[in-house]
């Protein structure tokens, strides 16, 4: 039996603060790369929560999410694997909080806010095309409420009645 593929759950913040976005450079196996707060999601968690999490691992500020601004997949082949590996991205905007006193996740830079332009301006250097297509669907003003994503209680393990 062949195996069956499967993309990669990722998740994504978009957080805009004065004109600003926050993302965070780290080091990849392509070389130093601007991303979004972006990662996987992990077991037992919903997409919401992933989205928070990942904010506060990769640029250690609060993320409170309130809408989806789009779905997104693209394909690459990894310089690690040699292997095509695609990703569908979950990317939000909502609110930022804090910024806490607390270490980056392994490999993370740093944090930085970036305007468009600036984004623009290192656009070679960037850990996916969707890092400035989800900046320009949330200036574009797209939308969509959180209710449109339900998670099962199964999935966190909590039990339906």
């Amino acid at each position: 039996m062949s195996e069956v593929w499967k993309p990669s759950v990722t998740v994504a913040a978009i957080i805009e603060r004065n004109g600003r976005f926050l993302l965070i450079e780290e080091e990849t196996s392509d070389g130093i790369r601007f991303n979004q707060p972006a990662g996987h999601l992990d077991p037992n968690e919903s997409l919401a929560d992933a989205v928070a999490r990942e904010t506060l691992e990769e640029a250690a500020h609060e993320f409170f999410p309130t809408d989806l601004v789009g779905l997104y997949m693209s394909s690459y082949v990894s310089s690690r694997t040699g292997k095509e590996v695609t990703y569908l991205r979950f990317a939000f905007c909502g609110e930022v909080g804090r910024a806490l006193d607390r270490p980056l996740d392994e490999g993370i830079l740093r944090a930085v806010w970036m305007t468009r332009e600036e984004m623009v301006a290192c656009e070679s250097r960037h850990r996916s095309p969707l890092v400035l297509r989800c900046v320009d669907d949330y200036l574009a003003g797209r939308r969509a409420p959180l209710s449109l994503i339900y998670t099962h209680p199964s999935v966190t393990g909590a039990t339906s009645g």
